[in-house]
């Protein structure tokens, strides 16, 4: 058995090699990007998918004002070009990858970030733990 010690330092190190990570430079997919919610009287997840230029500084913008988008929002409400629900992560998978297009990710980090990002959304969804998208 495993001391509960060893699992904690385990999980320490871990969060401090992803905090290293997250520090990184990421190209922006210039097909969009999504936003991820967790809907429990549906008992779904939401992935939504919005679109966006980048110019050459690397920088998102609205592709109808021309705004630099912020991840804290910006001056308008935007509508989402296509809306996914599924009741786990690989089903939304499925429907983001396989099957007809247009499939609205051009990059495959930023397919890596979304299967992540929907494991840990379908994890608060079963337990009831409340999603916060990273």
């Amino acid at each position: 058995m495993v001391k509960t010690s060893e699992v904690a330092a385990v999980a320490e190190a871990i969060d401090v090699l992803d905090e290293s990570l997250s520090q990184r430079f990421i190209a922006l997919d210039p097909n969009g990007y999504f936003l991820i919610k967790v809907d429990r009287g549906a008992a779904e997840l939401i992935l939504e998918h919005y679109g966006n230029t980048i110019d050459a500084k690397g920088l998102a913008h609205d592709p109808e004002t021309g705004e630099v988008l912020s991840c804290r929002g910006g001056s308008r409400s935007r509508s989402p070009s296509a809306v996914f629900r599924g009741r786990s992560a690989k089903e939304i998978g499925i429907q983001l990858t396989e099957g007809e297009g247009p499939h609205p990710l051009s990059r495959l980090d930023h397919a890596l970030y979304l299967g992540r990002e929907l494991q840990k959304a379908e994890h608060c969804l079963r337990s009831g733990v409340g999603y916060v998208q990273d």
